[in-house]
């Protein structure tokens, strides 16, 4: 009796949380048709490498299915913005990490082409709302690991200039200038306690721009 007890309490529990979850559902649903939801960082154009060497005209985002993300998911999602990361491993440091880099810088801004009634390119908080007043997705660039500039501040100004607003210092390697995370599993040894002066004066110049830093893969230090 106990037992029936038990599961008839539950029973009633789960009709209430979901029914209770419904004015939350509505609530979240207002909220994203009034304000941007963003996605920080979604790893799209790297997908679009590995699977389809950036040839667009290989794929279809309204019918793709062999990646999280495609065009119907993000409509259902209200996805108000993106950060599309460029990313490129971290085995092209001191190689072409520049090159490949900006061939995926290259791959966001032809996808906003190929799909404009979707996405609409953006720098700015101010071409966010815009997109967002007509109903497109709009479409930032995020890179993913400080080996893509390869120590440059004019490289960093470059990627800047081509739609780049966040730089995540760094990914699974240390760079010249600053420690990845694994430096605090003991895995590699620390070569800058953190930041070189280099560094230091790279995020000086991050900050002077107006370009996010993303602590992603960083060292505690």
């Amino acid at each position: 009796m106990l037992t029936k007890v038990v599961l008839a309490s539950c029973v009633v529990l789960w009709v209430s949380s979901t029914s209770a979850q419904e004015p939350f559902m509505t609530r979240a649903l207002q909220l994203m048709s009034e304000t941007p939801l963003i996605d920080g960082h979604n790893d799209l154009p790297w997908q679009l490498l590995a699977q389809f060497n950036n040839e667009l005209n290989k794929v279809d985002l309204h019918t793709l299915q062999t990646t999280h993300t495609n065009i119907p998911k993000i409509k259902q999602g209200r996805l108000g913005a993106q950060f599309w990361s460029a990313f490129v491993p971290c085995d092209t440091q001191y190689k072409d990490a520049v090159r490949q880099t900006l061939e995926q810088i290259d791959v966001v801004h032809r996808m906003c082409l190929k799909y404009p009634e979707t996405f609409m390119f953006a720098t700015s908080s101010q071409e966010i709302m815009d997109a967002f007043r007509m109903n497109k997705t709009a479409s930032l660039i995020g890179v993913e690991g400080g080996h893509s500039i390869d120590s440059s501040l004019g490289t960093l100004r470059t990627m800047y200039h081509l739609g780049v607003r966040y730089l995540t210092l760094t990914h699974s390697c240390n760079t010249p200038w600053a420690d990845n995370w694994l430096v605090d599993t003991g895995s590699e040894q620390s070569e800058h306690k953190g930041l070189s002066p280099f560094g230091k004066q790279l995020i000086l110049e991050m900050n002077r721009l107006g370009m996010l830093i993303d602590l992603a893969h960083v060292t505690v230090a």
